[in-house]
């Protein structure tokens, strides 16, 4: 059976929540498909996403951006940082590229780091990248004019347009510079309802209102134990924060599965990320996010969603204080929208069992 190398950005969950779900589908295609995981994400974070069998080697291949919080940019640490990382940018290709003919892979599938990609081409491996963003992208909007820029965004793109696709699942980034990319459709999981087992479980009524709070893998905690009360809203919130706020919820004592208690809440409460908005918008649940305007992909995200869900913008300040009453409000009073199809998931595995045949 067909040896899979993955290797995945963990740069929050958005590239995990992207990737899992067509490596599920390809498992059940290709039953004894062997599953090799590299990244930075622990196991148990991965473990919630692939239920295929698989190995994980521990190995950040690529950092993204460096971030002050999960809507902030460091960009003077992150240009600092890349300099290093292209400092010996052949030689780093060259040893990446005997590590994974090491590995043997019969194709690579890398959300996105691409280093990976360029070891791959180096390697005579096959591989395909996906993701609704590329860190050349991202790069150039925020490191554009330094000096070493252009080699660097060169060196980058180079590596990205060497995989035989490139995988855009929509909500995405335009990626003009990519000659390799493939639209394909929106990637999420869909939950369960469980909005009765639930009630039950909090003793709340059918009129009370469930919000989950997920600010994404990158640390960010509201002050929620200021906030104040809003009659009949409860919040679900991350046993890590230690929230001691008299209507909060520890999404960890339900005991269910993330996007069953998604499917369970009349809102969420985000920051725009590829995973939180496409799982809302599939599983056709509304959404109140703070922006991150300086946040290139952002703007692709929020116009999808505005024409695809329910959604509203809400301000820091209001965020901070707790006054999002009238937003909630607001957002619930919006016509309801028939759920996306998360299309993307068979399109995608389409693609790698082609070329595993």
């Amino acid at each position: 059976m067909p040896h899979l190398l993955v290797d995945l950005s963990y740069h929050g969950f958005g590239h995990i929540a992207q990737t899992a779900p067509v490596v599920n589908a390809l498992a059940e295609r290709l039953p004894g498909m062997r599953v090799t995981l590299r990244s930075g994400a622990p196991h148990e974070v991965l473990a919630r996403r692939f239920h295929c069998d698989f190995t994980l080697i521990s190995k950040a291949l690529d950092f993204g951006m460096e971030m002050v919080d999960a809507v902030a940019v460091n960009v003077e640490e992150s240009a600092e940082a890349y300099r290093n990382f292209h400092r010996d940018w052949k030689g780093m290709v060259a040893r990446e590229a005997e590590t994974m003919a090491a590995l043997a892979p019969d194709l690579l599938f890398a959300n996105v780091p691409y280093l990976s990609l360029a070891a791959a081409a180096s390697a005579g491996i096959p591989s395909v990248g996906m993701c609704s963003l590329n860190w050349a992208d991202i790069y150039g909007h925020y490191c554009h004019d330094r000096p070493e820029a252009p080699e660097i965004h060169s060196q980058m793109l180079d590596a990205y347009n060497s995989a035989a696709y490139f995988l855009r699942p929509l909500p995405a980034m335009p990626m003009e510079n990519l000659a390799n990319s493939r639209t394909i459709g929106p990637i999420a999981r869909l939950g369960r309802s469980r909005r009765a087992e639930m009630a039950a479980r909090l003793g709340i009524s059918n009129d009370d209102r469930l919000v989950l709070i997920a600010m994404g893998g990158i640390a960010f905690r509201l002050a929620l134990d200021s906030w104040p009360r809003i009659p009949g809203v409860r919040w679900v919130v991350q046993s890590s924060w230690q929230v001691r706020h008299p209507d909060a919820v520890e999404l960890e004592s339900l005991g269910m599965d993330f996007t069953d208690v998604l499917a369970s809440c009349d809102a969420l409460l985000t920051k725009p990320g590829y995973g939180s908005f496409a799982e809302a918008a599939c599983n056709g649940v509304p959404v109140l996010y703070l922006d991150r305007k300086d946040w290139p992909e952002a703007q692709y995200l929020v116009e999808w969603l505005k024409r695809q869900g329910r959604c509203m913008e809400v301000e820091r300040a209001a965020l901070e204080q707790g006054a999002i009453a009238a937003q909630l409000e607001a957002l619930w009073a919006l016509p309801p929208t028939t759920p996306v199809q998360p299309e993307g998931i068979a399109q995608a595995a389409d693609f790698l069992q082609n070329l595993l045949d």
